[in-house]
């Protein structure tokens, strides 16, 4: 009797550590929760100044998103009413792509005859600082709003670039960002596009231009994505099968692995198979990559410059009860080879680092372009 008594006990301890574990997981949720209140209460009580609690809160928000990666962002109702200008080709601001990294705001590239290009902003530098105010401990939407103000008034940053000891300070006039997304010329014979961002007409610009440079005699084309930021995937897509006969562009691929959307090109090449040259740098991002990488894995064109950025992730737009959104990150692109090119980017075929000295993307010393040129040429 004693022996079954010993059991049952035995046996009732291991049933209660059981349900113990299985309510831990909730437990410690429920207990984070108070703390966070705690907190917050704390905070309202005892901080030296008077705090604002709705924007402590959405600060806590955006914090728990940036701490899963830099393109997770809470919007407020404001901001997702108006989140649509940035794709429709004109808005306010310096005229740069950014993004976090290590604390702080990475440059991914300044757009083209903005005011941050001119200033002598380059692709990679990093935000220090914004009017003296340290970014280190910012969100990126906190240093976008910073940035952002009316049209005609100037801003300071300061940056560090990775191959320069000394920061550097830039004074920029912010204005209206008017994005020329295509254009296009012929240089030797070489029919030379220029695509500078990924934005609703940006395709039937980019057939525009070819149509008007287009002509039998040209020796192939040479298409430019340097500093390109990315854009809108359907134009991508689109952008892409301009230069493809058929065949996958690019797939993505969620949290659920089967979840699988894969995307294909029309049959059609656009420039009747004739050579093709795209150049990239670490300033081509997102739908550059997509571009660039498909037409490498389907061997349809030479790849010539330095490697891309490396932003891989699909952003969905979330709205929320408040009449806010999330921007989430949901899944990833993946190329035609099965490769993601997130956070890795997409090699060149041909290497050719940029001249240090007075270089400027379709000049006489772009000598990037020089190269394709040439190599153009001898085909």
């Amino acid at each position: 009797m004693k022996k079954f008594i010993k059991y049952l006990i035995i046996k009732f301890y291991i049933i209660i550590f059981s349900i113990t574990a299985l309510a831990n997981p909730n437990d410690k949720l429920y207990q984070k929760l108070d703390l966070f209140s705690d907190v917050l209460n704390t905070l309202s009580k005892e901080y030296v100044d008077d705090i604002k609690k709705d924007e402590v809160i959405d600060s806590a928000i955006n914090g728990m998103l940036q701490s899963l990666d830099p393109y997770s962002s809470y919007m407020s109702p404001e901001a997702f009413q108006n989140m649509n200008r940035d794709t429709k080709g004109e808005f306010g601001g310096l005229g740069i792509e950014i993004t976090m990294e290590a604390g702080l705001v990475k440059i991914i590239t300044p757009i083209e005859g903005t005011p941050a290009d001119k200033a002598g902003v380059q692709a990679g530098d990093y935000i220090v600082k914004i009017n003296n105010k340290q970014v280190k401990g910012m969100s990126l939407l906190d240093a976008v709003k910073l940035m952002r103000g009316k049209v005609g008034t100037s801003i300071e940053i300061t940056v560090r670039r990775p191959e320069i000891d000394d920061e550097i300070k830039f004074k920029i006039t912010r204005a209206i960002i008017k994005i020329r997304e295509v254009s296009a010329e012929i240089k030797n014979n070489i029919g030379y596009i220029r695509l500078r961002a990924f934005n609703q007409q940006s395709h039937n610009q980019l057939m525009k231009q070819i149509r008007k440079i287009s002509n039998k005699k040209l020796d192939g084309y040479i298409l430019d994505l340097r500093n390109n930021p990315g854009g809108l995937l359907s134009q991508a897509i689109k952008i892409t099968e301009t230069f493809l006969d058929g065949g996958e562009i690019v797939s993505t691929k969620g949290r659920n692995k089967n979840d699988i959307q894969i995307f294909n090109a029309k049959k059609g090449d656009s420039i009747n198979n004739k050579p093709l040259i795209v150049l990239i740098n670490q300033g081509s991002a997102s739908a550059s990559e997509i571009v660039s990488g498909a037409l490498k894995d389907h061997k349809r064109a030479i790849l010539i410059g330095e490697k891309s950025f490396g932003k891989g992730s699909v952003q969905s737009i979330i709205p929320l009860k408040n009449k806010g959104g999330l921007r989430l990150t949901t899944a990833k692109y993946y190329l035609p080879s099965g490769v993601s090119i997130h956070e890795t980017g997409v090699e060149p075929d041909i290497t050719v680092k940029r001249n240090k000295d007075n270089f400027k993307i379709n000049s006489d010393t772009d000598n990037q372009l020089n190269y394709a040129l040439k190599l153009l040429k001898k085909s």
